[in-house]
């Protein structure tokens, strides 16, 4: 099982292709708060309702001085698509050779009735101006969980 990158931690480095073209890195965030979260596929039920309520909020997250950005394992076209979609103005970025998804500890072996395969457990690392592990949310729960990631900007400095 993948391991959890746990407070005080370097958050590990990435560039990604993101959605609209182009790249997205730890590095453009330098001296920012920035939310990552991650979720398993674009376009289903969980993962975008999680997408919508980070949406929903990031004037305020954009106030507490964090940037949002969300990762999955979706192509980068698939990616823009679901953006479309919803009129999301998050950042989504798409790691499709799972390099940052296993550094961050979110890509391992799942099961779901019986049958094991890899995937993306969607979890959330906040990442302070330090570039550290600020606060990490191994196992999340959608309902409730953008405000509460929103709560921790808040309390850091």
């Amino acid at each position: 099982m993948p391991t959890t990158l746990t407070s005080g931690a370097p958050a590990p480095d990435f560039t990604l292709p993101r959605d609209g073209g182009g790249n997205v890195a730890l590095k453009d965030f330098k001296g920012r708060k920035l939310a990552v979260f991650f979720y398993p596929k674009a376009d289903t039920p969980g993962c975008t309702k999680e997408t919508i309520a980070f949406n929903a909020l990031r004037s305020a997250f954009s106030s507490a001085d964090t940037a949002i950005v969300g990762v999955s394992a979706d192509p980068v076209k698939a990616q823009a698509a679901f953006k479309t979609k919803y009129d999301l103005a998050v950042t989504l970025a798409s790691d499709t050779t799972h390099e940052m998804l296993a550094a961050y500890g979110v890509w391992g072996e799942k099961s779901m009735y019986g049958r094991k395969y890899l995937g993306i457990t969607r979890a959330t690392y906040l990442i302070g101006r330090d570039g550290r592990i600020a606060r990490a949310w191994p196992k999340v729960k959608v309902d409730g969980h953008a405000e509460e990631v929103l709560a921790a900007t808040q309390t850091l400095p």
